[in-house]
C-alpha cells in the first residue's frame, strides 16, 4: 500500500466510507456525486390533466399545454399525462443515456404506444433508459409520453400513511432530464454499499469477518479516486477479493424470488390497481430482458385479467417469460382474499377462477398456495388447498403476532380434517426485501427451525402498492451469492424451495388447526356494510346456482346462465380481497365494493316448490305484558326459560341481549385493530327512547319492540321475535350509528359452564378457550366465526347465531357478538350511517349438533324464497340427505360440462359417517371430483335406488359429478 497504517477506529472509518456513498454529504467529491455525467435539458415538455384513467389512445388525441419542472398538478386521483419531446447530443456518443424523472406521483413511461417503464420515486425507480451505449443508428431525437398519476405509491394520507387521503393534494414533477449513467461507478457503490452493511450487520466485537470487510472498504476507499475512473478496476478488484471468499457446504441457503405485492384495493380504488399492475409489471420485464437469471412471482389471477385487458401488449410478454421460467404466477386464488371470513364455498371458488384462469392463460396449475399479508388462516384451508391440487403455503403474516411468537417457519400444517400442507414463513419476516446484508441476515438468525431447514426464502420488491425488484436489488443478490459470514444466495422458485423443504423434512414439526393472527381482530367487525352485502351475495349465488341447476332438468330449454354466475362470482371474490372485507380500506374502496354488491342483487328463482298452507301452528306463541314492582327492563331479557328441558338460560342476576358500549382506540392501526385494553371500558346502554311496546301479540308469531339511546347521535331500535315452532328467538335490529372511536356489542351472559366454546368456520366448526391462562389465550379475547357459535356443557346448552357478522368472545360464561366500530382511518366516514342485522338465541339440549344448531343458523341465513304457485303444485324435492352431520352445501353446473351437475357436501358434526344423497334427478353415473372439478377416473360411486352412498370422514369436503 502507498499509505502508512493508522488506528483503526470503527466509528471513524465506518462513517467515512458512508460518506463517501452518501447522497446528501460531500457529494461534491464523494463517489455518489459521479453516478451521473452530463445532463440535458428536454426539447420540450407539455401536458394535459384528466379526472379519468383513460388509455393511451385516447390520451395520445388531447392537446398538450406546454409546462415546466417544478408546476403542480392534481387534485388527488386525477391524472396528468405529459409529452416528452428530446435530443440527446451528439456527443453522448457511446455513453449510456438515462431519462431522469422524479415525481412524487407514480409514473408509466409509454414509447411506440406501448409502456416501457414504470417511475416511481418511492420505488427507488427514478430513470428510464434510452441507451446503454448509444450509437450512430439509434433515435437520437423521439417522443415520449409519461402517464402521471396523482397519487402515491400509498395513495394520499393526509398527515399519515394510512390517515383518509387527502382530497386536493398538487403533485409536481422535481427532475426531468436526460443524463449520462455512469454504470462503473453504479457497480462501485454496491460494492461499498454491501460492505458497509456487512460492518454494520457483523457488528460485535469478536466478528472476524466485521473487520475484514470494515478493513476493506476503508483501503477502497483510498485507492478511489472519484475524479478519476481508471482508479475503478484496482477498488473493485479489491472489493471482489473480499465477496469471492466462499462459504463452507454447510451455510444456510436463501432462495431469493423477486416479487411485488400489490393490494388489489387499500389507500387506493380498483381502478388505480390497474395500473399499478402495468406499471411494477412491464418494469420486472425490463430486469427479465438484462437478467436472464431474474425469478419474479407473481399471485392474484384477477391482476393479471386486468392487465390481459388494459395492457394486452405487456401481458403477451408475461406469457413469453412464464413460458422461459422466470415470470411465476402463484397462489392459484382469484384474488389474496382474507383467510377467515369468506364462506367454505368463497374459498373454494377462489381457487378455482384462479387455477382455471392460470391454467388457460399460461398452461399451468399453481403448486403453492401465496397469501403473505391476510389477517389470519382458516384451519379449513389445508384441506381446501389439498383438494385444489396446492400441497405447500406460503405466508408471513404471524409474524405480526402481538402477543406469542409463532415457534416455526417451516412447518407441516395440519387442518381440521387431518389434511397437510407443508408451510413456510420466510424468516426475513418480509415481503418486500431489497437484497441487503441485513435481509440476509435477518434471515438466517430468525430461522426457528435451524437443525431442521436448511432453506428459506427471500422475497424481494418494493410492495403493498407495487414497485417490485430494482436493478440495484439483483446486483446486490448477485454480489455476495456465495460470501463467507453471510447465507448462501440463489435466484429460485417457490417449487425450488418447496422442493428443497420437503427433501429434508423429516425432521418438520407439525401445526394443528388454525393460524390465529394476534392483531387486527378489528376487522371481523368493520365496515359493516361490506360484511352483510358479503353473506348477502354469498347467499344468493348460492340459492341461484341451485335454482339455475334445478330449472335445467325441470326444462330443458332453460338457459344455465354461466357466464352472467361467473361475472357476479368474480366481483364477490374481488371484495373478499384481504382490505376489502376486513375494512380496511378508503371510502372509495368501500363505495366501488358496495356497488359491485349492489349488482348481484338479482331476482332469483325458486329452488324447490312446496305449497304454503294456512296452518295453525302446534304450539302458538303469546306475548303478555307484565308490570314490575321495581325496575322495568327495557330491551334486556331478564330470563329465558327452555320449557321442555325446565331450565333456565340467563345466569342468576344479569340480563341477556344487554347491548354495550367500549372505547376503541388502538395503538396506529384504527380500522384494523382493537386492543385487549377496551374491555376495561365496558359501559352498558340503558337510556330509553321508546319504551317496550307490543309488534305482534301471538299466534304464529310474536314480537315487541323498543328504542335506546347510545349516545346524542346514536340510536337502537329493536324488535324481538318469536315464531311458533322455532326453536331460537331472534332480535331484528336497527342502529342509527354516528360515533367515533366506540364499539357496540351485545351480551348474553348465560347458565352454562365450559372451558371452551365452539364456532362456525368454513366447512366445519372449532372450538377456542373461554378462559385465560396462557398468553395463548389471552391474544383471542376478540376472535371470528361465521354464521354461529355455541357454549355448551353436557346436555345443554346455548348458541348465538346471526345473519352477517363475524365478531364473536366468549369469556367464561358470557357470549358477546361484536356489532359496529367506528374507526376513522383509513375511512374517516367508516360505519356511519343506518345498519340493519339479525342474531338470534338459542337454547338446546344435549348437543348442539343433535339440537340442530348448524341447521338453524342455515335457516336464519338461507330464508326460504315465496313465489306465486297454482294451489294444486305438487311438492317436488331434488335432493335430501341421510344423515343430519352432512350438509349438501352447492349443487352448480360442471365447469365446461353441460348436462353435468356438481353437488359439494360436508361432514359436519366432527363425525366418521356413512350417509346417502337422494335425489330425484335422473343420475346416470356419479364420479367423486377434487375442487377444480377434475374427475377421479379411479373413483365411480355407485347410483342405486336408493341413492348414492358416501362415506365422510370428520369434516371432510366430497365434491360430486353427477352425469344425468
Amino acid at each position: 500500500m502507498y499509505h502508512l497504517p493508522v488506528l483503526k477506529n470503527r466509528r471513524t472509518l465506518l462513517e467515512r466510507a458512508e460518506k463517501f456513498i452518501s447522497d446528501i454529504y460531500f457529494t461534491d467529491c464523494n463517489l455518489r456525486g459521479r453516478l451521473y455525467g452530463d445532463s440535458c435539458p428536454l426539447e420540450s415538455l407539455a401536458c394535459f390533466l384528466t379526472p379519468k384513467r383513460i388509455t393511451f389512445a385516447e390520451a395520445s388525441k388531447q392537446i398538450f399545454d406546454p409546462c415546466k419542472v417544478g408546476d403542480t398538478f392534481g387534485p388527488t386521483w386525477w391524472t396528468c399525462w405529459f409529452k416528452v419531446t428530446l435530443k440527446i447530443p451528439e456527443s453522448w456518443r457511446g455513453k449510456a443515456v438515462h431519462l431522469l424523472w422524479e415525481s412524487d406521483g407514480e409514473a408509466m413511461v409509454w414509447r411506440d404506444e406501448q409502456p416501457v417503464q414504470g417511475l416511481t420515486k418511492e420505488g427507488e425507480k427514478t430513470s428510464y433508459i434510452l441507451s446503454e451505449c448509444l450509437q450512430d443508428e439509434e433515435l437520437h431525437s423521439l417522443t415520449l409520453y409519461v402517464e402521471m398519476a396523482c397519487n402515491g405509491l400509498f395513495g394520499a394520507g393526509q398527515g399519515s400513511q394510512i390517515a383518509p387521503p387527502d382530497p386536493n393534494r398538487k403533485f409536481s414533477v422535481q427532475k426531468a432530464e436526460l443524463v449520462v449513467f455512469n454504470g462503473d461507478v453504479r457497480e462501485l457503490l454496491t460494492d461499498f454499499e454491501m460492505l458497509v452493511d456487512i460492518v454494520k450487520v457483523l457488528s460485535t466485537k469478536n466478528s472476524q469477518r466485521g473487520y475484514q470487510a470494515l478493513f476493506t472498504v476503508n483501503e477502497m476507499v483510498n485507492l478511489c479516486d472519484p475524479s478519476d475512473p481508471s482508479s475503478f478496476a484496482k477498488v473493485h478488484s479489491l472489493a471482489g477479493t473480499f465477496f469471492n471468499q466462499r462459504n463452507g457446504e454447510s451455510q444456510h441457503t436463501v432462495h431469493a424470488m423477486g416479487h411485488c405485492h400489490i393490494d388489489s384495493a387499500w389507500l387506493w380504488p380498483y381502478e388505480e390497481t390497474i395500473r399499478k399492475c402495468g406499471r411494477s409489471w412491464v418494469t420486472v420485464i425490463r430486469l427479465m430482458e438484462k437478467n436472464p437469471e431474474f425469478v419474479f412471482t407473481c399471485s392474484q389471477a384477477q391482476q393479471f385479467q386486468w392487465v390481459k385487458s388494459w395492457y394486452p401488449g405487456l401481458f403477451s410478454s408475461i406469457q413469453h417469460y412464464v413460458k422461459k421460467g422466470q415470470f411465476i404466477p402463484v397462489g392459484g386464488t382469484w384474488v389474496e382474499m382474507d383467510g377467515n371470513l369468506p364462506s367454505g364455498e368463497s374459498m373454494v371458488r377462489q381457487f378455482l377462477e384462479g387455477q382455471r384462469f392460470f391454467n388457460k392463460e399460461f398452461g399451468r396449475y399453481c403448486k403453492e398456495f401465496w397469501l403473505p399479508d391476510t389477517f389470519g388462516y382458516s384451519a379449513q384451508l389445508p384441506q381446501i388447498m389439498q383438494g385444489c391440487g396446492i400441497s405447500n403455503f406460503l405466508t408471513q403474516k404471524l409474524s405480526w403476532n402481538l402477543v406469542n411468537t409463532f415457534p416455526h417457519n417451516t412447518f407441516f400444517w395440519e387442518g381440521l380434517d387431518g389434511s397437510t400442507v407443508l408451510t413456510h414463513f420466510p424468516p426475513g419476516n418480509s415481503y418486500e426485501m431489497k437484497g441487503k446484508v441485513e435481509d440476509l441476515v435477518k434471515t438466517l438468525k430468525n430461522n426457528k427451525d435451524k437443525g431442521r431447514a436448511n432453506h428459506s426464502a427471500a422475497l424481494f420488491g418494493f410492495g403493498d402498492g407495487g414497485g417490485g425488484p430494482t436493478q440495484l436489488m439483483l446486483d446486490r443478490l448477485r454480489l455476495v451469492q456465495d460470501t463467507n459470514g453471510l447465507p448462501k444466495v440463489q435466484m429460485s422458485t417457490p417449487d425450488e424451495l418447496f422442493t428443497r423443504l420437503q427433501a429434508d423434512s423429516a425432521l418438520l414439526c407439525t401445526w394443528t388447526g388454525e393460524l390465529f393472527l394476534e392483531l387486527h381482530n378489528g376487522t371481523y367487525t368493520t365496515q359493516a356494510q361490506i360484511k352483510r352485502g358479503n353473506r348477502q351475495c354469498e347467499t344468493l349465488l348460492h340459492d341461484i346456482e341451485i335454482a339455475s341447476s334445478l330449472a335445467l332438468y325441470r326444462n330443458n330449454t332453460f338457459p344455465y346462465p354461466a357466464e352472467k354466475l361467473q361475472e357476479l362470482w368474480r366481483l364477490l371474490l374481488l371484495n373478499q380481497f384481504h382490505d376489502v372485507i376486513p375494512g380496511s380500506c378508503i371510502e372509495m374502496v368501500v363505495e366501488d365494493a358496495l356497488k359491485y354488491y349492489e349488482g348481484e342483487f338479482l331476482q332469483a328463482s325458486s329452488i324447490g316448490v312446496s305449497p304454503v298452507k294456512d296452518t295453525p301452528p302446534v304450539t302458538p306463541v303469546s306475548v303478555t305484558v307484565q308490570v314490575f314492582n321495581c325496575v322495568k327492563l327495557e330491551g334486556t331479557l331478564a330470563s329465558l326459560c327452555l320449557i321442555s328441558a325446565n331450565r333456565e338460560s340467563i345466569s342468576d342476576g344479569c340480563l341477556g341481549n344487554q347491548f354495550v358500549m367500549f372505547d376503541d382506540v388502538p395503538l396506529y392501526w384504527d380500522a384494523w385493530d382493537v386492543m385487549d385494553y377496551h374491555l376495561q371500558t365496558r359501559k352498558p346502554v340503558a337510556e330509553v327512547v321508546q319504551p317496550v311496546h307490543v309488534v305482534s301479540p301471538g299466534g304464529l308469531r310474536g314480537s315487541v319492540s323498543f328504542t335506546l339511546r347510545i349516545s346524542d347521535k346514536s340510536t337502537i331500535t329493536q324488535e324481538i321475535i318469536m315464531d311458533a315452532m322455532c326453536p331460537y328467538i331472534k332480535f331484528s335490529t336497527e342502529v342509527q350509528w354516528a360515533e367515533s372511536h366506540k364499539f357496540l356489542k351485545v351480551e348474553f351472559p348465560v347458565r352454562v359452564r365450559s372451558p371452551n366454546a365452539t364456532y362456525e368456520i368454513q366447512f366445519g366448526h372449532l372450538q377456542r378457550p373461554t378462559h385465560r391462562n396462557t398468553s395463548w389465550d389471552w391474544a383471542k379475547f376478540e376472535v371470528w366465526g361465521h354464521k354461529w357459535a355455541d357454549l355448551s356443557e353436557h346436555n345443554f346448552g346455548v348458541s348465538l347465531l346471526n345473519d352477517c357478522k363475524y365478531g364473536y368472545s366468549v369469556h367464561k360464561n358470557t357470549m358477546t357478538l361484536s356489532l359496529l366500530r367506528a374507526p376513522k382511518a383509513p375511512d374517516a366516514t367508516a360505519d356511519m350511517g343506518i345498519h340493519h342485522f339479525t342474531y338470534a338465541i338459542m337454547p338446546h339440549t344435549r348437543s348442539f349438533q343433535e339440537a340442530s344448531v348448524i341447521q338453524c343458523a342455515y335457516n336464519l341465513n338461507f330464508p326460504l324464497r315465496l313465489i306465486q304457485c297454482s294451489p294444486n303444485t305438487v311438492p317436488w324435492s331434488a335432493f335430501s340427505v341421510t344423515s343430519q352431520a352432512v350438509v349438501l352445501e352447492t349443487i352448480k353446473q360442471a365447469e365446461d360440462r353441460g348436462g353435468v351437475l356438481v353437488v359439494r357436501l360436508y361432514e359436519s358434526h366432527g363425525s366418521s359417517v356413512t350417509a346417502t344423497l337422494r335425489t330425484a334427478l335422473p343420475v346416470r353415473e356419479a364420479w367423486v371430483c377434487d375442487l377444480l372439478e377434475k374427475q377421479d377416473p379411479n373413483h365411480p360411486v355407485p347410483v342405486t335406488s336408493e341413492g348414492i352412498t358416501l362415506d365422510f370422514n370428520p369434516f371432510q369436503i366430497v365434491s360430486l359429478l353427477l352425469i344425468m
